[in-house]
């Protein structure tokens, strides 16, 4: 026991030192401001993929990991569109979803907002002559751009969004 010890503290710190990105911290110092303003501090949303690729979902699946931690800030994800206030729709919309999609918008209850991520919900990416597509044609009322969009720029996003509740 006493040779590990000595190997430790003659070895001293060997792990990285994570450096936090400061303009991320500031990001979600106002996105937590402003749910808790808006939202009563609990925003859910409610992810639908409507025929991705699955790299939108792998970028939100990292927002729930230590670094970014939505739920920290309040945003959680949630299973059942009737405790959602936002839908989030990613991907194109395919002739086989379309119905499904729509009818998880009508389960959320109003006040609702639909959020679309990623390049091809907005303009339907490389599938736009594709015979199975239908294109999203739901209110949608903020969009995320990017292909996929990384982690901090859903962030972003997502502090774009609120930021529009004070107009």
């Amino acid at each position: 026991m006493l040779r590990f010890w000595q190997k430790r503290i003659k070895t001293g710190i060997v792990t990285e030192n994570l450096e936090f990105d400061k303009e991320l911290q500031n990001i979600q110092k106002e996105i937590k401001d402003k749910v808790k303003k808006y939202f009563a501090g609990s925003l859910a949303i409610r992810m639908v993929d409507s025929g991705s690729c699955n790299a939108c979902e792998a970028e939100c699946n990292a927002l729930s990991n230590p670094y970014y931690d939505l739920e920290r800030l309040g945003i959680h994800f949630v299973a059942s569109p009737r405790h959602a206030d936002v839908m989030l729709l990613s991907g194109v919309m395919t002739l086989n979803m379309y119905h499904h999609a729509k009818d998880v918008y009508n389960q959320i209850p109003s006040p609702k907002w639909l959020i679309t991520l990623g390049d091809c919900a907005k303009d339907l990416g490389v599938f736009e002559k594709t015979y199975a597509i239908k294109g999203v044609d739901l209110p949608v009322d903020f969009h995320i751009p990017g292909c996929p969009p990384s982690p901090k720029e859903i962030i972003k996003g997502l502090l774009e969004f609120l930021r529009g509740f004070e107009k």
